[in-house]
């Protein structure tokens, strides 16, 4: 891990969804600042963070060692890239903060169809 980072990501590098949307934040200029976990590998993650706990909840760790899951961790995220950094400063400001989160909690039951769907289409595209 980078012990210069802003913010420590932790991502699913086994879910084909997650691993398209880290490549697209790694490709920004401003991410060569954060440190970039993949908790599919089974490593150590550091205080208060297991990897099952890591595996269904998108987390990032400050440089202070604040922990922060769900759509405040997108937040945090987006917060760090030039671009996207007023997405970050909505979302976490309140009641849009609140609404985010719902849509995160609404989005988790989602997610392991989406990761089939994309595997499956992964598989198609690889045998053409």
């Amino acid at each position: 891990m980078n012990s210069s980072a802003v913010l420590t990501v932790y991502f699913d590098g086994s879910c084909p969804l997650c691993k398209r949307e880290i490549a697209l934040y790694r490709r920004l200029p401003e991410a060569v600042n954060l440190a970039w976990v993949d908790v599919s590998l089974d490593q150590a993650l550091g205080p208060a963070l297991t990897c099952q706990a890591a595996m269904a909840r998108f987390h990032v760790r400050h440089s202070d060692g604040r922990l922060v899951s769900g759509a405040a961790a997108f937040s945090d995220l987006w917060r760090c890239f030039s671009g996207w950094r007023w997405l970050g400063v909505v979302s976490a400001r309140p009641p849009l903060a609140g609404l985010f989160e719902v849509a995160y909690q609404l989005f988790l039951p989602v997610r392991p169809l989406l990761q089939r769907s994309l595997r499956r289409w992964d598989r198609q595209s690889d045998s053409l």
